[in-house]
């Protein structure tokens, strides 16, 4: 065993230790433990401390992307890192690089016959996974979805943002900013389960509110270099619009690119979703009133630590659902994001930021009640 790998099995060792005591007095034992280089015994430890035994081989967990390349993805790339190295795993960021459902298809089928331990697929279509996904389960191998979901699939759980919710949360949004008129809606992939449901609940909130709001959709393709050009030229021919908005990442950025290059500040109202370089910099300058943060990071970190954990545990540590979020990011909370160059984010950066000497209070929780 490299150094490397035994840093990184001890690492893991540790972190898991803390969990699974609960941490307290134990992590200031875990700490002591480490810095003296000790790690107890892979067969399982003595029980109180929580270790996990080294599975027989080194798992290797595939995930299936839709748009490999996206700059989107970039933290969760980083998330699926960060997880392989915390629990000493392998992984393959695969797929499709410009949605092509059938191209990623073939990948899960290649997942599949390539003996995966477990499978993580974005199910941005209806039908088309399906029968990989039957038969991934037939050979024991889990499958969760991520970013995109599917009624009817085939998955453990769906760990991503509730997109239609999400939505409709952006329309209401709008709708505080646009009364009456005329809107532009960018979408990469119009029918796609990773973004139509949010347009869809757009169009649910202004219904539901009986506005007298136009919904003008534009399709502006899965290749992030040429939604820009697809934003202008459905600007170009709408420039009556009160807002230009969208529900993907490219054509957000895109919308923020383009207030800059022809000095519309102001012309109308805008936002959309995700954190990337170009979002975030038209939200601090004024072009975006706003986007919306689902997490991207967290789509990869925890699709990694559920399949780990369904495996070690047989099947008894079932993955839950899990939201990753909803977070509107304005000019009154971008700065953390401005500041951060963290992987969390983006590309690269750090892993450790300063936590702020005050938090926000959040919104207070709600309980379900029959």
């Amino acid at each position: 065993m490299t150094d490397e790998r035994a840093a990184t099995d001890r690492s893991r060792r540790d972190i898991l230790k803390w969990f699974g005591a609960g941490g307290g007095a134990v992590a200031a034992t875990m700490a002591l433990s480490a810095c003296k280089g000790a790690h107890s015994d892979d067969s399982g430890g003595t029980g109180a401390t929580g270790n996990f035994p080294k599975p027989g081989k080194r798992w290797k967990f595939v995930f299936i992307n839709h748009v490999t390349t996206n700059s989107f993805f970039a933290p969760t790339q980083n998330g699926i890192k960060d997880a392989a190295a915390l629990l000493g795993l392998d992984y393959q960021w695969t797929g499709a690089e410009d949605g092509n459902v059938s191209t990623m298809a073939t990948a899960l089928e290649t997942a599949i016959s390539g003996g995966a331990d477990g499978i993580a697929v974005a199910l941005t279509d209806d039908s088309a996974f399906k029968d990989g996904c039957k038969k991934a389960f037939a050979q024991g191998i889990p499958v969760v979805a991520y970013n995109a979901t599917a009624a009817g699939n085939y998955a453990l759980a769906y760990i991503g943002q509730d997109l239609f919710l999400s939505g409709y949360k952006m329309g209401q949004r709008i709708l505080s900013q646009v009364h009456s008129g005329e809107i532009i809606v960018g979408i990469s992939q119009p029918g796609g389960n990773n973004v139509q449901p949010r347009l869809d609940g757009i169009k649910k909130a202004i219904a539901d509110a009986g506005a007298n709001v136009t919904v003008h959709t534009v399709n502006t393709g899965a290749e992030q270099a040429a939604e820009l050009s697809a934003m202008e030229a459905a600007y170009a021919g709408r420039k009556s619009a009160k807002g230009v908005y969208a529900v993907d990442a490219g054509s957000t950025a895109g919308i923020a690119q383009m207030v800059k290059k022809q000095g519309l500040k102001g012309k109308f109202h805008a936002g959309g979703y995700d954190t990337l370089d170009d979002t975030i910099e038209g939200v601090q300058s004024g072009a975006l009133d706003f986007t919306i943060d689902q997490s991207a990071y967290l789509q990869g970190f925890l699709p990694m630590l559920t399949l780990y954990l369904y495996r070690m545990s047989g099947t008894l540590v079932h993955p839950p659902e899990m939201d990753t979020g909803l977070t509107f990011v304005t000019a009154e909370n971008v700065a953390p994001y401005t500041k951060a160059a963290s992987v969390y984010e983006g590309s690269k950066g750090k892993r450790q930021l300063t936590m702020p000497k005050s938090l926000p209070l959040p919104t207070p929780l709600t309980v379900t009640q029959s």
